[in-house]
């Protein structure tokens, strides 16, 4: 099958790439890049040199179309609504990594993007990509909205105890902790070396745009509307997302009993590990894979539940989650491209 990627300089786009370098099934026939158009995509990715040397061009959509069968979009939020629907309306399916096509509510997207939603035809039909939850509904779609990084590791940590009415869903408080790269590659005071480095800081308190992507996915979950404290952080490390999770426990469980719960939620799912009891994961187990780690703690003492969730957030969080979800459109094994062992240390 040929894609193409468009967006062809950020980290989703050279993640596409080392994960569809192997896959068996898949060649990417083109990447798009407006702005470095003619140049080499190992002149921008020097690790590259020798193994992909693909030009990048700029958009054709024309073209484009008739070379290949899936498009993923690496870019930026409010790019991909303006191309996607001449794709769609021309046969070519979609995987749009950005936020345009994630929330459904127009009032809500505009608060938090500060543009308008993408045209409600093409909302309608977009997929929320999060693997594990949606798998039937991902099989058969034409239009992939693949989930943020902090609603990934955020999601995945929260729904076993909401499907299983474990908790108080009045009372959900997020501590969630990213690596740099999660801004991107554009130059940021934000993440300058010496504005980062041994530094750790809240930023976007209570204004962050995952916040209703992940009340979105809850409520739907709980099938009543859930609202979230949200706190994102970051922390001076290059990949990973940590996000600890703090809920009411409705009954007395222990942490015994809440690993099985869990263990039995996902048995299914081979990207998703729940960890034994004791056991709390952190973000350098995951580094460079498409896994989610969990880990549980029961405190009898206050009757919380702490969740710790675990990815990295290039990967599972994006790159990875995109091809896992292109794998499950096309009926093959999810999993294919994306057996690589976490890098440690």
């Amino acid at each position: 099958m040929n894609v193409a990627i468009i967006g062809g300089t950020g980290y989703g786009a050279v993640e596409l790439l080392r994960f569809l370098y192997n896959h068996p099934y898949v060649e990417v026939k083109k990447i798009i890049s407006h702005s470095n158009s003619g140049t080499s995509f190992s002149d921008v990715y020097p690790h590259l040199t020798d193994l992909v040397e693909t030009k990048m061009e700029s958009l054709d959509i024309e073209e484009l179309a008739k070379e290949v069968d899936t498009v993923f979009f690496a870019t930026p939020s409010n790019v991909s609504k303006n191309f996607i629907p001449s794709f769609m309306d021309k046969g070519i399916r979609c995987i749009d990594l950005s936020g345009d096509f994630r929330l459904r509510d127009k009032e809500v997207y505009q608060q938090y993007y500060g543009e308008e939603l993408a045209e409600g035809t093409y909302i309608k039909q977009a997929v929320y990509g999060l693997s594990e939850i949606h798998k039937e509904e991902i099989q058969k779609a034409k239009l992939i909205a693949n989930p943020g990084c902090y609603p990934t590791a955020t999601t995945l940590g929260l729904i076993p105890a909401l499907e299983n009415d474990l908790v108080d869903r009045n009372h959900i408080i997020i501590d969630a902790k990213t690596g740099v790269s999660g801004a991107g590659r554009s130059l940021s005071l934000n993440v300058h070396f010496s504005e980062m480095n041994e530094n750790f800081k809240a930023y976007k308190v209570g204004v962050h745009k995952h916040i209703p992507e992940i009340e979105q996915m809850l409520s739907e979950t709980a099938d009543e509307p859930i609202q979230v404290t949200f706190t994102p952080h970051i922390v001076p490390m290059t990949r990973g997302i940590l996000s600890t999770i703090y809920v009411d426990l409705k009954d007395k469980k222990s942490t015994t009993e809440l690993v099985e719960t869990y263990k039995a939620f996902y048995q299914e799912h081979p990207f998703v590990r729940v960890r034994d009891e004791g056991v709390i994961p952190a973000t350098k187990e995951v580094y460079g894979s498409n896994y989610c780690d969990i880990g549980l703690y029961a405190d009898e003492r206050t009757g919380k539940l702490i969740i710790v969730s675990v990815i990295d957030n290039l990967v599972k969080g994006a790159s990875g989650q995109a091809i896992q979800n292109m794998n499950l459109m096309n009926g093959w094994k999810e999993t294919t491209g994306l057996n690589q062992l976490p890098i440690f240390p």
